[in-house]
């Protein structure tokens, strides 16, 4: 559904620019958007490629006990660990969390892995945050973000929990 509309979207868009700006703007635009796409799509295979590998190396039942729907708090903290070293771009992070999602990890810790690698990655905050904005800042914006992917984890895990109680009890 949500390539549908997508999909929907750039057509309408395309249409707009069309019309508003003519064809030669439009030919711009798209040529612009295909050879962007031609340069994203090694970067999306390799990603596709990790994910697959991960789900080949990490045994489910280590994953399911780990980061899954039992593991607790401690789940939690592991995913979010986890998501804070990683590096890389969501070309790399989303394959990695479609794969942990495959082999059993609960929406909690897939939610904390997520937010602790956006909000808290250790390789963005050393190569890009740390020499434009000083230690002071990384410092103090780390402290303060700490809890938010422990919170966003088990906040996540409860509506998980209630939505799927909700379903049992009918």
């Amino acid at each position: 559904m949500s390539t549908a509309v997508i999909g929907c979207l750039v057509i309408a868009a395309a249409v707009t620019v069309l019309i508003r700006q003519g064809a030669g703007k439009f030919t711009e635009v798209i040529s612009h958007d295909f050879l962007m796409f031609l340069e994203l799509l090694p970067k999306i295979l390799a990603g596709c490629l990790i994910g697959a590998f991960v789900t080949m190396l990490l045994p489910r039942e280590v994953v399911a006990r780990w980061v899954g729907g039992e593991s607790g708090v401690i789940g939690i903290i592991i995913a979010m660990l986890v998501g804070i070293c990683l590096p890389g771009g969501p070309f790399a992070i989303y394959p990695v969390t479609a794969a942990l999602v495959g082999l059993g990890a609960d929406v909690g810790a897939i939610t904390a892995f997520i937010t602790a690698w956006s909000l808290l990655g250790f390789n963005r905050a050393l190569v890009w945050e740390l020499p434009f904005m000083g230690g002071d800042f990384v410092f103090w914006r780390v402290i303060i973000s700490i809890p938010l992917p422990i919170l966003v984890g088990l906040f996540a895990r409860m509506l998980a929990n209630a939505v799927a109680s909700s379903g049992e009890v009918k």
